[in-house]
């Protein structure tokens, strides 16, 4: 009896490692996300659903392997503060970062656990990371786009306003973003013959009232910069853009369907669902900042005629062909 019960020992023994093994490559994750949108915001929605997307697809489940929290700090600073320190606090084994404003407060509450960005401008040019290439530290991921791509946005309103002489640039000069954003617009206006000013987003009476005197002086037109709170605030300001018949470029695509005139930027979503990859390349070992940090290959533009002809402005034939989608 003595001696089946050690041969019965002995087998178990010999299973225990590939059992064990099994049980390690199941044990559950955990992922902490802070976006830096709204909550119920629609487009927030989507870009968070092609993250889990890419997870699903990788063998990640939520509720299986996978546990997960989530943080919406909707632009403002000290909430995004008080919602890094709580994840961190979770210990997860890896962060999203949703957005440029949601990096700084995750990176001043940790430099140990491992973060992935999505949607980030100029990383860079930010301090985020020490270069494409080698990110190096904690962190790496999807840029969004370089500082330099705003001289474009003002060279596209130049097609489809021949007459230009005034920009309001709508920027939040409270983040690194909006700071270099508004630079590079500044550098390149006097050789187009353009003005520039700048508007705050900080709030919907602020927008309001500098875009109504903005409009009074006729030949303007909108570049509305990367940010959290435009994007908070961006259903506002289309109504205003139309109200005041503003050609209007915006830099991501999530206004133009909503009734902007136009964007040109690179897919978001598309961001999201490839930062699936990276999280779970960090997970099975790999260093973040060993991972260079990926820039968009492509640039979409997005015209939407219902606004051009809402407004009373007609589209070069020549900037049509180039759009990558026409909204009519």
């Amino acid at each position: 009896m003595i001696r089946r019960e050690f041969i019965s020992l002995l087998g178990g023994a010999a299973a225990w490692p590939s059992g064990a093994r099994a049980q390690q490559a199941e044990r559950t994750r955990r992922i902490d996300v802070l976006m830096n949108a709204l909550e119920n915001d629609r487009e927030a929605k989507v870009r968070f659903e092609a993250f889990l997307q890419g997870l699903r697809q990788l063998g990640w489940i939520e509720g299986r392997n996978l546990r997960m929290d989530y943080r919406y700090s909707a632009g403002d600073p000290e909430r995004g503060q008080t919602y890094a320190a709580e994840l961190v606090a979770l210990a997860p084994d890896v962060l999203l970062a949703g957005g440029g404003t949601s990096v700084p407060p995750l990176l001043r509450a940790t430099r140990t656990v491992p973060i992935v960005f999505a949607n980030v401008p100029d990383p860079v040019g930010s301090g985020i990371v020490d270069s494409l290439a080698r990110p190096g530290g904690n962190i790496t991921g999807f840029m969004q786009f370089e500082y330099s791509l705003t001289a474009k946005w003002l060279e596209l309103l130049k097609e489809v306003a021949r007459d230009l002489k005034r920009v309001a640039v709508l920027r939040d000069a409270t983040i690194t973003p909006g700071i270099g954003q508004f630079a590079v617009i500044q550098s390149v206006a006097p050789s187009l013959g353009v003005e520039v000013s700048p508007i705050g987003v900080r709030d919907v009476p602020e927008i309001e009232r500098a875009v109504t005197v903005f409009a009074r002086s006729g030949n303007g037109v909108l570049i509305v910069s990367g940010s959290a709170l435009a994007v908070v605030h961006r259903d506002p300001i289309i109504a205003l853009a139309a109200w005041h018949k503003l050609p209007a470029i915006y830099y991501t695509s999530v206004f133009v369907p909503a009734g902007g005139l136009m964007s040109y930027a690179p897919n978001i979503t598309d961001q999201f669902r490839d930062a699936a990859d990276y999280v779970d390349r960090i997970l099975r070992g790999e260093k973040p900042g060993d991972l260079p940090v990926q820039a968009p290959t492509k640039y979409e533009l997005v015209i939407n005629l219902q606004t051009a002809k809402a407004i009373g402005m007609e589209v070069p034939p020549t900037l049509l062909a180039r759009a990558d989608e026409v909204i009519e």
